[in-house]
Parts: structure tokens; sequence; C-alpha cells
């Protein structure tokens, strides 16, 4: 029981957090001009950097997954708003550890956008016209916007999160509960959190070993991030 109370209040918590980040006449840094071209050249960094990952036929619908779901540049506020909704009263159906996965997929996306702030703020002040991004600029802004310690959490939240996925997919009658709310679901106007938890189950049913697929990620973004501090000339290892 204290497990679930812990998890509402995370949960709200972290939609509050959400909420007020995306909120643009409280955080004024959602207009800067900045902030979509950066997040477009970070999903298309990303892409690059999952090449390999998605090169290997098991693993390619869940490295897409992350890309689009997790970790990429898509705008989670219907998925999260849908969270909001269905949580209170799905505590006492979905298993504590989905609902966690649930709350860590919010406060990773409220924290990448965060950072992402950050960043934008940064690259206004280097470049106040916005023009093409490359890695030379990017990595400046980077570290400028600085948060060593946050850019380790999203990491740790990005590994959390899969591995909650990993761990649900074990769990019996985890899929058929989801099989079953879909209509339901759709129904009440969660469509997009349905969504999102299929795509997930499906992608990671494809893996082999879940845990070393989502070991790489984090591995190789713990090296990017170190890079990028570094001040290293490729951080990206793109040659």
């Amino acid at each position: 029981m204290q497990r679930r109370t812990d998890l509402h209040a995370r949960l709200a918590r972290s939609l509050a957090l959400h909420r007020r980040l995306f909120d643009a006449g409280h955080e004024p840094r959602n207009a800067l001009p900045w902030l979509k071209p950066l997040q477009a050249w970070q999903a298309r960094r990303l892409e690059r950097s999952f090449a390999t990952l998605r090169a290997d036929p098991s693993r390619r619908a869940a490295a897409d997954f992350f890309l689009a779901d997790v970790y990429g540049d898509q705008d989670f506020r219907q998925r999260d708003a849908d969270i909001a909704r269905v949580v209170p009263r799905m505590q006492k159906v979905l298993p504590a550890a989905l609902l966690e996965t649930l709350a860590g997929g919010i406060a990773l996306a409220a924290l990448s956008h965060a950072l992402d702030l950050r960043v934008a703020q940064a690259l206004q002040a280097l470049a106040p016209q916005p023009g093409a991004l490359d890695v030379a600029l990017y990595a400046r802004a980077y570290r400028q916007a600085g948060h060593r310690r946050l850019r380790a959490l999203q990491i740790r939240l990005i590994g959390e999160v899969g591995q909650g996925l990993a761990d649900a997919l074990r769990m019996p009658g985890v899929g058929r509960l989801l099989r079953l709310s879909r209509l339901p679901a759709r129904a009440a106007g969660l469509g997009a959190l349905q969504s999102f938890l299929e795509r997930g189950f499906a992608a990671f049913a494809e893996l082999d070993d879940a845990e070393a697929f989502i070991a790489d990620i984090c591995v190789g973004e713990t090296r990017v991030m170190q890079r990028l501090f570094a001040a290293e000339m490729d951080p990206f290892g793109f040659g």
C-alpha cells in the first residue's frame, strides 16, 4: 500500500513539473527560436548513434521505440495527460512495476525538456540568429548549459524505463490485460497511452536480451556525455 502511495505522489510531482515546463505562459523559453531546431538536430543525432542497434533485426523495433517514444523529439503531452487521467483509476488494476515505468517515462520527458530549454538558451546566447547547428556549436551550448548530474540522471531514467518495460513483459497476464484494454482505452480517450504501451511491449518482445540492449544504450549515451563535457572533437564517434 505504501509503495502505491509513494508512487502516486511521485506521479503527481512529475506531472506538475511536466505541465509547468511545457506551459509557454509559465516557461517563456518554450518560445526560443533555437528550441525546435535543437530538438530536431538531437533526433537526427540519436538516429545516427542508434544505427548499430537498428542494424540488428532483433533490436530494430526496440531501438525505433526508444527513438520515437522514449528519447526522441516527439510531443509526449497527450500521452502524459492520458497517464494523469488513468492512474488514479488504474492503481488497483495495473501492476505497480508498470505504473513505476509510466512515472519514469513522465519524469524522463520532463527532465529532457528542461535540459533542452537550457541548451536552447545557451544557443541563443552563442548565436542570437538561429542558423545551421553543427557538432561544435552544439557541444559548446551543451557544456554551457551544464548540469552533469542531471545528464547522468537522464541516462539512468532511460535505463529504468526500458528495464521497466522488459520486466513488465515477463509478468503473467500483462500482455492479455493490454489486449483487453485496447477498445475501452480508446473509447475513453486514452489512445496515446495505450499505443505507447502496446508499441513498447511489441518492440521488447522481439529482443533476445533486453538487459544487454538497455545497457548498450546507457553505456553509449554515458560515453557521449563524458566526451561532450571533456570537449572532445568527435563526441559522438561519427568520425
